[in-house]
């Protein structure tokens, strides 16, 4: 089904009606202050023009973008969007009935038979998200951030934000503007279940998850890649175009889980980001010389794929990279953990991902198909349990004092002789089979036992050797 809600596809105007009465309510202070006259402001407003509807056109493209991604998702969504349903029932903001939203059987019969919602019916859902989102955040302090404050400054042309600075941030929707700049990234970029789904894996609120969203964007510079990937329309197939941002959303929906649960954000959002950002371009501008040859294989073979099919090199380059890229905060916990050096714990991680195979496990995991709710849950925790387990295989390792890379490791793991040939003996076998929730639940306890985390006595938490990082034993 190739048809939106009307909605979606009158928004334009109703954004274009918006910008127009904020801009003017922006410039009245300046007119009656003198610092313009009408007839400049009036031709402000003309030569504002083509700005202003780039910038409503850009939230419609990201709009209708999101609902392709979505549909491209499917069944995988199915749980997810049931759960935001019945979060939204329960608080009395939305009416199945009145909305044309089927109950949560016939959901869940469509799923079994391969079907995820349709595009009307995600279409309401991600107006209805953005409503709640919007709600959350606006009752918090997200929208006094200095750093997410920034949305303001996006969300005016720039000749108004250049020119009329201190009239820009002393609007009087201030916070309403901010709030919905937010709330349309973070659901344009990461999907109308996205809060369903954070709160299924982390049991985060929304502003939780609004500094999340902020400190992933800026680490990886996923505006800019991004819009590169927009710059392609008509250029290459358009399931090739999908398939690249996918690639990118994947990224976005993993390391928001990733820095809500590891990510300390009391030194504030700016610091963060940078630390973590300068860390991603670290791994980036090294990464050819610190993966394995198997590893870089990989990635170039993926990238030739995509230019294959009409993707620019640069481009395919980079989202090749992306499953590579995720890994950089863990490093940077690692080499702060382990006061190394940040190229000899990269090395490390990698040679653990050349050993046993975890990049390419983790990948198949995320695509075992989990329509039922619990099912989602036993992938995502048995994610968690491997993701931890190689974080602190790579922190262990890097502290043993045998150097760096596969020779550091090799070292540690002779150590654990018979523990690491039953775990190679293991995934040696689930590689040539399908991998199925059993399988993946086996291979995460195994990899926890090899990489050794300690359980307190009478604690429910696993450990790991990385300062201030914990989490619930699967």
């Amino acid at each position: 089904m190739r048809l939106n809600t009307d909605a979606i596809d009158n928004s334009a105007g109703v954004n274009t009606s918006d910008l127009e009465v904020n801009i003017k309510i922006t410039l009245a202070g300046p007119l009656r202050d003198g610092a313009i006259t009408l007839p400049a402001r009036n031709a402000l407003l003309a030569q504002m023009t083509d700005e202003v509807a780039a910038l409503v056109l850009r939230n419609n493209y990201q709009q209708t973008l999101a609902l392709s991604l979505a549909e491209r998702r499917g069944v995988e969504d199915v749980s997810h969007a049931i759960r935001l349903m019945r979060s939204l029932e329960r608080n009395g903001k939305l009416d199945r009935s009145v909305e044309f939203l089927a109950d949560d059987a016939t959901f869940e019969a469509r799923a079994r038979a391969g079907r995820g919602l349709t595009r009307p019916e995600l279409s309401v859902l991600l107006a209805y998200a953005k409503l709640a989102m919007h709600e959350e955040l606006l009752a918090s302090d997200v929208p006094d951030d200095p750093w997410l404050g920034r949305e303001l400054f996006r969300y005016f042309p720039k000749p108004l934000s250049e020119r009329f600075t201190e009239a820009v941030a002393r609007h009087r929707l201030r916070r309403e503007i901010v709030t919905t700049g937010l709330v349309n990234a973070i659901v344009n970029r990461a999907g109308p279940t996205v809060m369903a789904r954070i709160v299924d894996e982390t049991g985060a609120a929304a502003p939780q998850l609004a500094r999340a969203f902020a400190v992933v964007r800026d680490a990886y510079g996923l505006s800019e890649l991004n819009g590169e990937i927009d710059a392609l329309d008509n250029r290459v197939p358009a399931s090739l175009q999908l398939e690249l941002y996918a690639s990118v959303q994947a990224l976005l929906l993993s390391r928001l889980v990733w820095f809500i649960r590891h990510a300390d954000m009391s030194a504030g959002l700016e610091a963060v980001g940078e630390r973590f950002r300068a860390g991603g371009q670290a791994l980036a501008e090294q990464l050819d010389q610190l993966l394995p040859p198997g590893l870089r294989a990989g990635i170039e073979a993926q990238a030739q794929d995509f230019a294959r099919r009409g993707a620019p090199v640069p481009i395919a380059m980079r989202i090749a990279s992306l499953a590579a890229l995720a890994s950089a905060p863990d490093i940077v916990l690692v080499t702060e953990a382990t006061k190394g050096k940040f190229a000899d714990v990269a090395a490390t991680f990698f040679a653990i991902d050349a050993r046993f195979g975890l990049g390419a496990l983790v990948a198949r995991a995320r695509r075992i198909a989990a329509p039922d709710y619990y099912d989602g849950l036993a992938r995502d925790r048995s994610l968690t349990v491997i993701e931890t387990a190689w974080r602190n295989m790579a922190s262990s390792a890097s502290m043993s004092g045998t150097g760096a890379g596969l020779p550091a490791l090799e070292t540690w793991l002779a150590q654990r002789e018979a523990q690491v040939t039953r775990l190679s003996a293991l995934l040696a076998d689930m590689s040539g089979s399908d991998l199925t929730l059993s399988r993946l639940a086996v291979a995460a306890a195994m990899l926890e036992e090899v990489a050794g985390s300690w359980i307190p006595p009478g604690s429910t938490q696993v450990e790991s050797p990385i300062p201030g990082i914990s989490r619930a034993r699967a």
